[in-house]
Parts: C-alpha cells; structure tokens; sequence
C-alpha cells in the first residue's frame, strides 16, 4: 500500500508556491513565508526535578532555558522558554515522531507532561530590512534589540492574533528576521495582515522552508 501525505500547508490555499521568488528582499523592505509542518511539542515540568530535566536534556541535546523569553538550541532543534514550567520544542517535520516519542518516554513517571501540538501551528517567517517596523505596527512588544534580541522568544499579539514569536538571526542583507508560530486558523488573517502592513516597504513571498 502506497502511503499518501494528505497535509497541506495552512496557506495553501493562497497560491504562495506560484507567487513565491527564489530571492530573498533586498531592493524590497520586507520578505513573507510560510514555514508548514514545523514540529511542535509541548513541554511541561518542574525545573526543580533535576532528573527530569537532564531526561529532557538527553533527547534535546541542549538544557532547558530557564531565563525568561530565551531560546536554547542544538542543531536544528530549538527549545523556547514560554513559562517557569513551561517550554516549546520545535524542528523541522521529520523531527516530530522522533521528538515525542522519546520525551514521553523520558518524562516516564515524572510530574509532567509531553504534547504534541505539531497540528496546532503554522509557522510564518518575515524577514528584511523593514521586517520590524512592519510587525511594530500591531505587536506591543518593544523589539529593539537591546529588549529583544536574536535568540529571544515570547508569547504576545501581533494585530489581536496570538503568537508565539522568536527573533533570529538575519540572513546577510536582511537585518531583521523572525519567525511566528500562530494557530493554523488563524494563520490566513495574521498572513494578509502582515502583507498589507508591509505594502508600503515592499513585498516579497518566499518559497516555503
């Protein structure tokens, strides 16, 4: 039996494919794209369970981030920091089955919990020398970077949508580059809100990553 893919990326249905560039902005302000199928576990402990936490530590190869708004990272694999208890794995898709199964086997009997949100979320990349001033427009954070700086994350709004959003680092002549995971049904409204917000820099859509 032939085992047939059915997902589809959250925006799909926009044709993002046929519009996308190979390039990434330069002459414009700001590049927009989706990022589909990022694996997405939910993490939940006592950072005080020191066993629990190296358990963890194992299957991630890096520490769980206990300063607020923080990202640790291991290759490609990123752990955010989103409350004392609480954490967000993500990677790329063909981390996901691997992920969950080993940190519900490492949480074991432990006072905790492994859940996989995967399905949940999109991921939306905007990146360019605008980048920031477009999400300013809806996003009450402060982003300067002195406040927020690459490897920062946190759980905000960006135009009433939720989001969970991470500053990373720029690809040469981008300057500014983030990543937002929001809820899959969310995610066409948050897209054309960014496009329109950024109309006045420029545009450019990317190829999916």
């Amino acid at each position: 039996m032939v085992e047939v893919n059915l997902k589809r990326p959250a925006l799909a249905h926009l044709g993002l494919e046929a519009a996308a560039a190979d390039f990434r902005a330069q002459e414009h302000g700001v590049a927009l794209g989706e990022t589909p199928f990022r694996a997405a576990i939910n993490l939940r402990g006592q950072p005080s369970n020191t066993a629990l936490m190296k358990a963890f530590a194992k299957v991630l190869g890096v520490d769980l981030p206990h300063t607020p708004n923080t990202i640790a990272k291991a290759g490609d694999i990123s752990v955010l920091w989103l409350g004392p208890e609480e954490w967000l794995a993500t990677g790329p898709e063909e981390a996901e089955e691997r992920l969950e199964h080993d940190l519900r086997e490492a949480a074991g009997d432990h006072f905790a919990s492994v859940s996989n949100v995967s399905d949940n979320y999109t991921a939306l990349r905007i990146s360019g020398p605008a980048a920031r001033a477009t999400l300013e427009k809806g996003c009450p954070l402060d982003l300067h970077p002195r406040v927020f700086g690459i490897g920062s994350c946190a759980q905000s709004l960006v135009s009433k949508t939720a989001v969970i959003l991470e500053r990373l680092e720029a690809d040469e002549g981008e300057e500014w580059c983030y990543r937002l995971h929001v809820r899959r049904s969310f995610a066409d409204y948050l897209w054309r809100w960014l496009q329109d917000a950024a109309r006045e820099y420029g545009v450019t859509v990317l190829k999916s990553s």
